[in-house]
C-alpha cells in the first residue's frame, strides 16, 4: 500500500495525486509540487489515504505552501493580466482571427500557456516567436472548445444558477439529444442548451435512473435450457441457448427443431398445468375429461388464449414481411424493365431505324396502335 495526496490546481479542475512523502499534509492546505508542466501551486482536497501500489510511482510533494510561495502566486495573477493585454495586442498586429480565453502562468514562471478559440485552424507560429521575445520565457498556445470557454469563464444557466461544468464538473461527459427524449423533454434547443450552445451537462444526471426504468420494461431474459417455452410454430421445450447470437434451439412437440432469437419467445407458466381430479371408481376417458376441475378452466383458457395471441402476432409480422418483400422485388423488376427499353429506344435512335423501342425490326404482332 502507498500514500497518497489528492491535489487540485483550478477550482473545478481534475484531481491529481502525488506522494506527501513525511510531510504532514491536511485537507485544504496549499502545496507545491512539481508536475509534466512544471513546479506548481495546487490544494490539497483530498486527505492522505491509502491506495494499492502502481508500476508507476506518484510524484512527491516538494513542500508545503509558505507565506513567500503565496505572495509568488499573486505575482503571477498580476502577470497573467498583462500577459493578456500584450497578447491582444499581438493578435492585432498579426490580423489573426482569435479570442483569448485565459492566460496561465505555472508557479515558477518557467511557461505561460494562453488559451484561446477559433472558427477554424489558426497559423500562430509568428505569434509565438513574438511572445516568446517578449517575455522571454516558454509560450505555449492552446485552441479550446466553447464548453472549456464556458468552464474557463463562468457564468448563470438557465435555472438561475452557476453553470455546473465551472463549480464542481471536473469532466465533460458525452450529452446527447436522446437523453432529452427519454425523459419527455421539449427538443426546443433554447430550451436544453446552456450558455456555450451544447446540450446541458444536467441532461446526464437523471439519465441513469430512465436507463433503469427502459431496462426493466424491455429486458429480454434468456429462457432456460430444459424450460417450456411458446413459440409462433407452437409450444417446445429450450434444447440449447447461444448468448452471443441471443438465440435458443426449441424442440417443438410436433418433433421439428427451430431456432428463434430470444424476443420471439414466451415463457410457459407452470401454474397453467390442468390438475386432473380422479373420481373414487374408474371411468372411461370421455368421463375423466368432465371431471376436471372448473376451478382450473379459467387458467386454461388464460393460457390458451396467450399462446393464440402470441401466435397471431407472429404470422402477422411474417406475412408484412413477405408482402413487403413480393412489392419490393415487384417494383425493382419494373424498374429494370422501364430501363432496358429506354436503352432500346436509345438505342434505335443512334441506329436511325425508323420502330424505335422495338430494334428496328417492326412492331411486334400484340401491339395494337388504337
Amino acid at each position: 500500500m502507498q500514500t497518497v495526496v489528492g491535489v487540485r490546481f483550478k477550482k473545478a479542475g481534475k484531481i491529481y495525486y502525488f506522494d506527501p512523502g513525511e510531510l504532514d499534509i491536511k485537507k485544504n492546505d496549499g502545496v507545491i509540487v512539481e508536475t509534466v508542466r512544471g513546479v506548481e501551486y495546487g490544494e490539497a482536497v483530498l486527505a492522505p489515504r491509502e491506495v494499492e501500489d502502481t508500476d508507476t510511482p506518484y510524484r512527491l510533494v516538494l513542500r508545503k505552501a509558505t507565506e513567500e510561495d503565496l505572495a509568488q502566486l499573486e505575482e503571477n495573477k498580476k502577470r497573467e493580466k498583462e500577459a493578456a493585454e500584450i497578447f491582444e495586442e499581438q493578435v492585432k498586429k498579426h490580423s489573426l482571427e482569435m479570442k483569448l480565453v485565459n492566460v496561465e502562468c505555472t508557479f515558477d514562471m518557467s511557461k505561460i500557456i494562453f488559451y484561446f478559440t477559433a472558427d477554424g485552424r489558426v497559423d500562430f507560429r509568428a505569434l509565438v516567436k513574438d511572445l516568446a521575445a517578449v517575455f522571454r520565457t516558454r509560450i505555449e498556445l492552446r485552441q479550446i472548445g466553447v464548453r472549456d470557454e464556458a468552464k474557463s469563464l463562468g457564468g448563470v444557466g438557465a435555472c438561475g444558477r452557476p453553470i455546473c461544468c465551472a463549480q464542481f464538473l471536473g469532466d465533460f461527459e458525452p450529452v446527447s439529444i436522446k437523453m432529452a427524449k427519454d425523459q419527455n423533454l421539449s427538443l426546443n434547443p433554447t430550451k436544453i442548451s446552456g450558455i456555450c450552445g451544447r446540450l446541458m451537462c444536467c441532461l446526464k444526471y437523471e439519465q441513469y435512473a430512465y436507463e433503469g426504468m427502459e431496462q426493466k420494461r424491455v429486458e429480454i431474459v434468456e429462457p432456460e435450457q430444459g424450460s417450456r417455452v411458446i413459440t409462433g410454430d407452437g409450444e417446445g421445450k429450450v434444447i440449447s441457448t447461444n448468448k452471443a447470437k441471443r438465440t435458443a434451439t426449441i424442440l417443438l412437440d410436433d418433433g421439428k427443431t427451430a431456432v428463434l432469437p430470444w424476443d420471439d419467445i414466451l415463457k410457459s407458466d407452470d401454474d397453467d398445468i390442468i390438475v386432473e381430479v380422479q373420481s373414487e371408481k374408474p371411468v372411461n376417458a370421455e368421463q375423466d375429461k368432465k371431471n376436471v376441475s372448473r376451478e382450473t378452466m379459467p387458467k386454461n383458457f388464460e393460457r390458451e388464449n396467450k399462446r393464440r395471441d402470441f401466435t397471431n402476432n407472429y404470422q402477422k409480422r411474417e406475412r408484412d414481411m413477405q408482402g413487403k418483400f413480393r412489392e419490393d422485388r415487384r417494383e425493382r423488376r419494373e424498374h429494370r424493365e422501364t430501363r432496358e427499353f429506354k436503352n432500346e429506344v436509345r438505342r434505335d435512335r443512334r441506329m436511325g431505324r425508323e420502330n424505335i423501342g422495338y430494334g428496328g425490326y417492326g412492331k411486334p404482332a400484340w401491339h395494337n396502335d388504337d
